[in-house]
């Protein structure tokens, strides 16, 4: 079965190089119109300009696809709902957004000044957020709608040097979780790429062998499966030189310790039997409290109906 997105419109953010331009390409390639959009700074997030983005359209229209630049700035909401509005005034819906735009500003977190943490979390996260916003009543009213955003290992493991980027690249982790829950009904789904690539945002991190197997063709084809009609949501997609993994987060089955061992010393003395044993993954916050309400009445001999 081939997968399509013809009929579809697609905006694509930091799609002038890297990740976004290889999504962008490839989606317009299987029949989307794409919004290429790229404010155009260097990768610390410094000066802009246009010739990335457009040069991108022009790669899709010499194949016979179809695509517009647009320069919005993601961390400001007002740019982004022209964006938007741009978007419908052309195509007259949004059936997909890919979340990639990014900058960093590495530095260990007692040298990192607080502006530029403010700048990476306003970029990642509040650029998904605003992004994400300005689709979301367009999605939930045509009752459809593919979402990606783009987290990473920094944010999901950790990486030195990288607070602020992984604390913004877990936030939108954080805000998925929630936001596939609440399109569900609308037949919006949204998922999580966690891409290793060889992209200008890599470079010199990489040995050179590494580097060249890292490309971003071999990432997008998880971007393509999680904008899809028939995409999972709610799924965390591993990418890397064409492999491919999910990751999850997961809660052991733990235990509930009686009044007298409800204390710092309790959990230290049952330790290992509260921290390993019965991994399982959440589908919602609330069926924590339930699992731990549950075993709490167990424990006290309370009946549960």
């Amino acid at each position: 079965m081939s997968i399509r997105y013809d009929g579809k419109v697609a905006i694509v953010t930091g799609a002038g190089q890297g990740l976004g331009r290889s999504h962008a390409i490839e989606l317009a390639k299987r029949g989307a119109k794409v919004v290429v959009n790229d404010l155009g700074v260097s990768k610390d997030g410094v000066g802009a300009n246009s010739e990335a983005a457009l040069a991108v359209v022009a790669e899709i229209e010499a194949f016979g696809g179809e695509a517009m630049a647009n320069g919005a700035n993601v961390a400001d909401f007002a740019q982004v709902e022209a964006m938007v509005a741009d978007t419908m005034a052309r195509w007259g819906r949004i059936d997909i957004l890919v979340n990639n735009a990014g900058i960093l500003r590495d530095k260990s977190f007692s040298k990192g000044p607080m502006d530029d943490f403010r700048l990476v979390v306003d970029v990642h996260l509040m650029g998904t957020v605003y992004c994400t916003k300005a689709c979301w009543e367009i999605m939930k009213e045509q009752e459809y709608g593919r979402i990606v955003v783009t987290t990473s290992s920094s944010g999901l493991y950790g990486n030195f040097g990288q607070s602020n980027y992984g604390a913004a690249k877990m936030g939108v982790v954080g805000m998925m979780n929630t936001l596939a829950q609440e399109g569900g009904k609308y037949n919006v789904r949204i998922n999580a790429l966690a891409p290793t690539a060889g992209t200008r945002m890599t470079e010199g991190l990489l040995p050179d062998d590494a580097f060249d197997l890292l490309t971003p063709e071999t990432v997008s084809p998880a971007v393509l499966f999680l904008v899809s009609e028939d995409a999972p949501t709610r799924t965390i997609l591993a990418a890397g030189a064409g492999a491919f993994a999910v990751a999850k987060i997961v809660e052991t089955t733990g235990m509930w310790l009686s009044q007298e061992d409800q204390t710092p010393e309790g959990i230290a003395a049952n330790w290992s039997t509260i921290s390993e044993g019965g991994e399982t993954a959440l589908n919602a916050g609330f069926e924590q409290s339930f699992k731990m309400v549950s075993q709490a009445m167990a424990g006290l001999g309370i009946a549960q109906e």
